[in-house]
């Protein structure tokens, strides 16, 4: 089957018909606590309930069901620090496929765990995800096998899309959604779908300053390349990607950055006041309304949670002990 050549709402649809056998509606919850501290009226979609607990297993799932026998039998390659390699794996694991997932050496050891469990062969290369992407492109020339790259995709983005549908099925009077941005499929995703349904609905998307390239890109309205330091391995992206620029240039309303502090206290009052484990760019959404709660004051306001794989490293990091008294 042949990706529609315009990812618009009809992909989106058919992008859920696909996934349904594989995948569950998740939750969209408020919570007293999140609206008392923001002033305004807040919902969060848990994609940390996915089975691979982020989003991205959404597209994962679209994508290889429509892959041809011969790719699967070649096998699937992709680069990722966590959440893209779990969605390809755990799509691979369904349909068949080999999946060699490239990370960098300092990944986040749940994800690594996560990956080996569903069978993917992880090869670890480079400082950061782009070392380890430029490696995979290698990989998959050589050995001929089928590259998922992280963003440049229509059925990917097609597929993580169908979260919003879900948010405003069930919650039709949302005004704003808060997109984390990594790569920027998922924000891509929530502009197709929301824009589709209600034109004003705003859609901002939100990357911490440690790792700014694609709030840089979308600025420009070209594609740049940046730094990245962030701790938040979800967001640590030093190039943008095409496809979700091309459509965040057109659709996305606005885009903020958030300092790395302003992560580590968000990340903190996620899990505080929603009893979810979230990892840091999973938070990201909520730093951006804690940093400006005017903005967003008396309007109704998603959220996307869009990960939970935080590492026991980086929990104890949150919360560090006190010094002991004297």
């Amino acid at each position: 089957m042949t990706e529609p050549a315009v990812l618009d709402l009809a992909a989106v649809l058919a992008a859920r018909q696909r996934i349904a056998p594989y995948l569950g509606t998740t939750p969209l919850y408020a919570y007293p606590a999140l609206d008392a501290m923001t002033k305004t009226r807040v919902w969060v979609k848990h994609e940390n309930h996915q089975p691979v607990g982020a989003f991205k297993v959404r597209g994962g799932v679209n994508l290889l069901s429509q892959l041809t026998a011969d790719e699967l039998r070649r096998g699937v390659i992709a680069a990722s620090t966590g959440n893209h390699g779990q969605s390809v794996a755990y799509a691979a694991r369904l349909f068949g496929a080999r999946a060699v997932i490239c990370m960098p050496e300092q990944a986040n050891p749940v994800k690594v765990e996560s990956l080996r469990a569903l069978g993917a062969e992880v090869v670890f290369h480079g400082r950061d995800f782009d070392e380890a992407r430029e490696h995979c492109e290698k990989l998959a020339a050589e050995h001929q096998y089928r590259y998922v790259h992280s963003g440049n995709e229509p059925a990917l983005l097609a597929g993580v899309a169908t979260y919003t549908l879900e948010i405003l099925e069930a919650r039709p009077d949302i005004e704003v959604i808060v997109v984390p941005v990594g790569g920027g499929s998922g924000a891509a995703g929530t502009c197709i779908t929301a824009k589709a349904v209600n034109p004003r609905i705003q859609v901002i998307g939100v990357q911490s300053e440690a790792a700014p390239a694609a709030y840089r890109s979308w600025q420009a309205r070209a594609l740049v390349e940046d730094t990245t330091s962030t701790f938040a391995e979800g967001l640590a992206t030093r190039t943008a990607f095409e496809l979700p620029q091309r459509i965040l240039w057109e659709l996305l309303d606005d885009f903020v950055l958030v300092s790395d502090d302003a992560l580590k206290n968000a990340t903190r009052t996620m899990i505080e006041k929603t009893r979810n484990l979230v990892e840091p760019a999973g938070a990201a959404a909520l730093a951006a309304v804690l940093a400006d709660p005017a903005r967003f004051a008396n309007r109704n306001v998603a959220i996307v949670c869009s990960g939970g794989n935080i590492s026991p490293a980086q929990l104890l990091s949150l919360w560090p002990p006190e010094p002991a008294s004297a």
